[in-house]
């Protein structure tokens, strides 16, 4: 009897065309990715330089190299998911462990005051997510970071080299000993705030060499740049700032400490002031604002004018307290206005306000209570509002200003304080 015969490639020939119409679907979808990813890389760029030419060039950021770091590097990469849509605002980030991604402004001016050279070996306090220390990389011979918290270290550590970032070598450690054995190094860098500059770092700095690093109290900070000459530090105050506390040995032996069962700020009548040119004390990322000195004040004889005439553009100053929600329940917000001219910004959330932002333990955003919004022209007249305090509040940050709105501010007499029925 016959046999029917199959062609010994028949079965083989359909499952050529099924694999071949999976190989094309794959392909297809990766087509997709990669496209995808290519258009988020292109929105990234664009939104990074954009950043840089509206918040550090305009800001007054000078260094052409140091310009074209921040347009390099890809600050996305160093936040967390959850944050990313943020990457590209001039604004500190919560990274985990209660610490944060400084702005983008003030690590290209902390880069920029140090006067990163090729040959430089610089060590850094503070690794964070790593993101300064991949500024500095392209500027700079060596870069040494520490970073006391483990967990963030070693995720810097996986993003540093993930990205080739090849000269950045990363410690766990506490930073207030610095790292001897790679000793002296041409600059300095710290980005969390000690009372006091350690003692180390000051031996491990190279005779000439440059250190700039936030000292004070936790909340009123002052960026100082240091120059070593004949073994002692020379010092030139920069502005106001508010970092992190340098965890370890530095706040084990912090001896002011702030009550968030008492919150306030300081010098909300603006009297404390100087430098060239002037400026408020006690208010930290000031940005187009005048201290002005007048007889006819509200209160004392110094006030604040915020002005700005390129809608979007930041005109503010912040300040930081420690607020505790166990214990305070309310705020009572208070500040003396006027104003000139005002009409929003790019859109019409942008609006001047007084905004209180609450953060929880580890820094995450709780939430913002405002007072105002205010528009047009108006002589100087009280505002007050109490506002409630989340009940995870450990501290907050006051910011006040334009917030991208057009025309003039003026503001004076801002106090804040537990509601009256609690205190």
């Amino acid at each position: 009897m016959g046999q029917s015969r199959v062609h010994p490639f028949a079965g083989r020939g359909v499952m050529t065309c099924r694999n071949l119409r999976r190989v094309t679907w794959i392909a297809a979808v990766c087509v997709l990715v990669f496209s995808a990813q290519a258009a988020a890389a292109d929105r990234f760029t664009e939104a990074r330089h954009a950043m840089v030419e509206r918040e550090i060039v305009a800001a007054g950021v000078k260094n052409p190299r140091v310009i074209q770091s921040m347009k390099d590097t890809p600050r996305h990469e160093f936040v967390p998911l959850a944050q990313r849509r943020y990457a590209y605002y001039d604004m500190a980030l919560p990274i985990g462990e209660s610490q944060t991604i400084s702005a983008p402004f003030i690590v290209a001016f902390m880069t920029e005051a140090i006067d990163p050279q090729r040959t430089d070996k610089v060590l850094e306090i503070g690794t964070g997510s790593g993101y300064q220390a991949a500024v500095l990389s392209p500027l700079v011979d060596e870069v040494y970071t520490i970073e006391i918290v483990a967990t963030l270290g070693h995720r810097a550590q996986r993003a540093l080299k993930r990205l080739e970032y090849d000269n950045v070598h990363v410690k766990v450690g506490d930073g207030f000993q610095g790292w001897p054995q790679h000793a002296p190094f041409d600059k300095i860098i710290v980005t969390c705030s000690p009372e006091k500059v350690p003692g180390p770092l000051v031996m491990q700095l190279k005779e000439g060499g440059r250190m700039i690093i936030p000292v004070g109290e936790r909340y009123q900070q002052m960026l100082y740049l240091f120059t070593k000459k004949q073994g002692k530090l020379a010092y030139e105050a920069l502005r106001p700032t508010l970092f992190v506390p340098m965890t370890g040995t530095a706040e084990e032996r912090r001896q002011v400490q702030p009550d968030p069962a008492k919150p306030s700020i300081q010098d909300g009548g603006f009297e404390r002031g100087g430098g060239d040119p002037p400026m408020p004390a006690g208010w930290h990322y000031q940005r187009q604002l005048e201290w002005v000195e007048d007889d006819e004040a509200p209160e004392g004889r110094h006030y604040v004018t915020f002005s700005n005439a390129d809608p979007g553009r930041h005109s503010q100053a912040l300040q930081g307290f420690g607020v505790d929600g166990r214990e305070v329940r309310e705020l009572d917000v208070s500040l003396v206005i006027r104003a000139e001219g005002v009409r929003s910004g790019q859109n019409p959330q942008q609006l001047p306000v007084l905004g209180v932002t609450f953060f929880d333990e580890n820094r995450a955003v709780l939430g913002e209570e405002i007072l105002g919004p205010w528009l047009g022209s108006f002589d100087w007249r009280p505002e007050s509002r109490r506002v409630p305090v989340p009940p995870r509040a450990r501290e907050a940050v006051l910011r006040i200003g334009l917030m991208g709105a057009v025309g003039e501010i003026s503001v004076d007499a801002i106090e804040i304080k537990a509601a009256d029925d609690e205190r």
